[in-house]
């Protein structure tokens, strides 16, 4: 099984938060089906106060495979939320898709994944 985990999600559990979403995050990556979408490794490895301890484990984390279309699919979903007044952020979109390609559920705790449940996207 295959469960992606948002950067939000992933910053916390790095912290050490104790949350809902960062025990579902450790719990994924014991059973190793914790992946990451290339954007959250970028967005991650953005941070400049990361130790390089961090990076490792950040690095550790497999990367999901983009699948043929992706970016014309992404495009037109932004694009169709746009139409409908929803607010669909570059990277949260594409990380949705990212999502709905690999039927796999998402980690996170930010709220912007709201506006893509009723495309499919299932959040945990």
């Amino acid at each position: 099984m295959i469960v992606v985990v948002d950067t939000s999600s992933l910053q916390r559990f790095l912290a050490g938060v104790v949350a809902h979403d960062t025990g579902v995050v450790s719990d994924a990556i014991h059973r190793q089906e914790a992946y990451l979408p290339a954007v959250v490794v970028t967005e991650a490895l953005s941070n400049r106060f990361l130790a390089e301890t961090t990076v490792d484990e950040i690095l550790r984390l497999p990367v999901l495979k983009i699948t043929e279309g992706y970016w014309m699919r992404a495009g037109r979903m932004r694009a169709s939320l746009g139409r409908l007044k929803f607010k669909a952020k570059l990277a949260d979109t594409l990380i949705a898709q990212a999502c709905l390609d690999h039927n796999a559920p998402l980690i996170t705790h930010n709220g912007d994944f709201d506006n893509f449940v009723d495309l499919g996207l299932k959040l945990l």
